[in-house]
């Protein structure tokens, strides 16, 4: 078994989805677009075949998206190195996304940084 897809809610679905294609290579399909209920969708792929749909509709409610809540946390993308751990983070970090740790070693072991990424949602980055 398998994830085959993880979404997410955002308000600026062109904002979000540029996001992903530029920080992590996301490849997008051409969204979907229900008329009668104002739903937009993109489904974003990446290099080992995960996919990430992010989408909106009209009437969301967009609540604080503190870091200790319950439910789903943070997305992590593995680069493959340390060093591209380092680079991705600097970047983001010099293109204004709040670093909020790292790049370090956890006690678990993992090199990772964490980011506030588009529209607040946590992204880490790691090897």
């Amino acid at each position: 078994m398998r994830i085959e897809h993880i979404a997410m809610y955002v308000n600026d679905l062109e904002r979000a989805r540029d996001f992903f294609i530029k920080y992590f290579g996301a490849v997008s399909n051409a969204g979907y677009h229900n008329k009668n209920t104002g739903f937009r969708s993109y489904f974003l792929s990446f290099d080992d075949g995960a996919r990430l749909e992010i989408m909106n509709r009209p009437g969301m409610q967009d609540a604080e998206k503190t870091s200790a809540r319950t439910g789903f946390i943070h997305i992590a993308f593995s680069l493959g190195s340390r060093e591209k751990v380092d680079e991705l983070t600097a970047v983001l970090r010099e293109d204004g996304f709040e670093v909020l740790s790292g790049p370090r070693t956890t006690g678990d072991g993992y090199y990772e940084s964490c980011i506030v990424g588009v529209e607040g949602n946590q992204i880490e980055i790691t090897v």
